[in-house]
């Protein structure tokens, strides 16, 4: 076992996620001859194999599944001596991992990604977009620092702070401007466009519109808000998007947008991180950065003050 290497655990852990030769090199951008050797170097080492081959992808042996789980502790062990060195210094420098959900990621990333680079000197943040079960296990397994999702998460490991809430809107074909605005019992009787399934903003949207289960023919999915405003224009029904999509979704489709009566839906946006994560102190101040980032967003088309600042904790100011 003395020859084992963390850049052979670090393939390994690679090849155990994406289940693919060529996948799992391009996410470690060496080439696939080259993570083939080293696995198989790791697996001479061990004395067993650690996957099955099969034509278009892998699967872990039973050793390799065991073997998976410490790995991925080590590789977080590892990671966090890191983070610790990180965690002594005042301002957070180096890697920053940060998962967001595709529903905020086109809208918000742009202005957290350059006020964090005028904010903090030497951060080199690490963007993932992908759906909030995903970021989750990702932030357990140490691959993500942070990911920014609609609460609540409800994960007694992780930290959850509130950055801001938000309400959706109506979209509609252009020419059903003006016309009364449908309430939520309405809405059951319309053909409502909504995200696939997985997406938080789908129960949510269901939620508000009390369709616990949905007859197929009165819903179509859509794999991005995009797709469902663009198809909205083209007569096919309506949907609901929350407020901060609003400026880039509808400048290029004939829609129209309404707001719902009071109570409005809404969702809840922030940050999460593992409670046990040293940094998480830098963390909360990167939460500040966000939801300034938000409030300067959403002022440009909401006329409503912006929210209050996060009473952050003594540690952290």
């Amino acid at each position: 076992m003395a020859n084992l290497t963390l850049k052979q655990l670090r393939y390994f852990e690679a090849l155990a996620r994406h289940n693919h030769f060529g996948r799992a090199a391009d996410a470690c951008a060496i080439s696939q001859p080259a993570i083939s050797v080293q696995i198989k170097e790791l697996e001479e080492t061990l004395g067993t194999e650690l996957f099955e081959r099969g034509a278009r992808q892998v699967r872990l042996t039973n050793f390799g599944e065991e073997f998976a789980l410490r790995v991925r502790d080590i590789l977080r062990s590892v990671d966090e001596l890191a983070d610790l060195a990180r965690a002594s210094r005042d301002h957070l420098v180096g890697r920053l991992r940060i998962g967001v959900i595709p529903t905020i990621a086109p809208y918000l990333l742009p202005a957290i990604i350059g006020n964090l680079a005028r904010m903090h000197d030497g951060l080199d943040v690490h963007v993932r977009e992908t759906q909030t079960q995903k970021l989750i296990q990702e932030l357990a397994d140490g691959r993500l620092d942070a990911a920014i999702v609609a609460l609540p998460v409800s994960e007694p490991s992780l930290t959850e702070i509130v950055l801001f809430a938000e309400n959706f809107v109506l979209v509609r074909p252009g020419e059903d401007e003006g016309k009364p605005v449908p309430n939520r019992e309405m809405l059951r009787e319309m053909r409502l466009l909504l995200l696939e399934e997985g997406h938080c903003f789908r129960d949510q949207a269901l939620s508000f519109c009390n369709m616990h289960s949905a007859r197929p023919r009165e819903l179509l999915d859509g794999s991005s808000l995009s797709t469902l405003v663009q198809m909205v224009g083209a007569g096919v029904g309506v949907t609901l998007i929350p407020e901060m999509a609003v400026p880039v979704e509808t400048r290029s489709a004939c829609v129209s947008i309404a707001r719902f009566a009071s109570p409005q839906p809404s969702r809840t946006i922030g940050m999460i991180w593992r409670k046990t994560s040293p940094i998480a102190r830098q963390l909360l101040r990167i939460s500040e950065v966000v939801r300034r980032s938000a409030d300067a967003m959403r002022e440009q088309y909401d006329p409503a003050p912006a929210a209050q600042p996060l009473n952050l904790p003594a540690a952290a100011q």
